[in-house]
């Protein structure tokens, strides 16, 4: 994570030096300069790994276990990784369990493609609205537990407000 923090103050800085976006905010730099923040970054790089690792892509002896849960459910896709639980924080920052919930927010249509090209066209394309790209305070959006959703959905029906203005603020 400093590392991030540290490239993204260069990149600040670095969109800084160019005179006619000197005087913007940090996202319109950005946006201007087509370049995306070193977070989202990262969990697109983690999760185009996950699914060169899924996929067979590497050697299986050198990559780290993804265990699936094989459990065909209607949200999600077909590839869920089971999220391991501990009891310290000694590993909550690894790969295996950073990349856990991104990946499973992912539908099966992006996850079943046939090539590693196929599926960073369609990540990109699910995640084009994402606020993580330009805003570096931002987290990936839509990876929360099901459960979440299905409170929502609860409360929906007994208070009876609009559906899509409850899932805009709460997922």
């Amino acid at each position: 994570m400093k590392k991030i923090t540290f490239t993204t103050k260069v990149q600040n800085r670095a969109t800084k030096l160019i005179p006619a976006l000197k005087n913007h905010p940090y996202k319109d730099r950005l946006k201007a300069c087509n370049m995306s923040t070193m977070h989202h970054r990262q969990v697109r790089g983690d999760i185009i790994g996950t699914y060169q690792i899924l996929s067979g892509k590497y050697d299986t002896n050198v990559v780290p276990h993804l265990k699936t849960t094989g459990i065909q459910a209607t949200l999600g896709n077909d590839l869920r990784i089971f999220k391991t639980r501990f009891k310290y924080d000694l590993r909550k920052f690894y790969f295996t369990n950073r990349v856990v919930d991104a990946w499973n927010s992912l539908s099966n249509w992006i996850v079943m493609a046939n090539s590693t090209n196929t599926f960073k066209c369609r990540l990109d394309i699910y995640w084009q609205d994402q606020e993580i790209i330009y805003d570096f305070r931002a987290e990936l959006q839509g990876t929360r537990s099901r459960s979440l959703l299905l409170l929502v959905c609860v409360t929906l029906t007994i208070t009876g407000q609009p559906r899509n203005s409850v899932f805009i603020h709460r997922v």
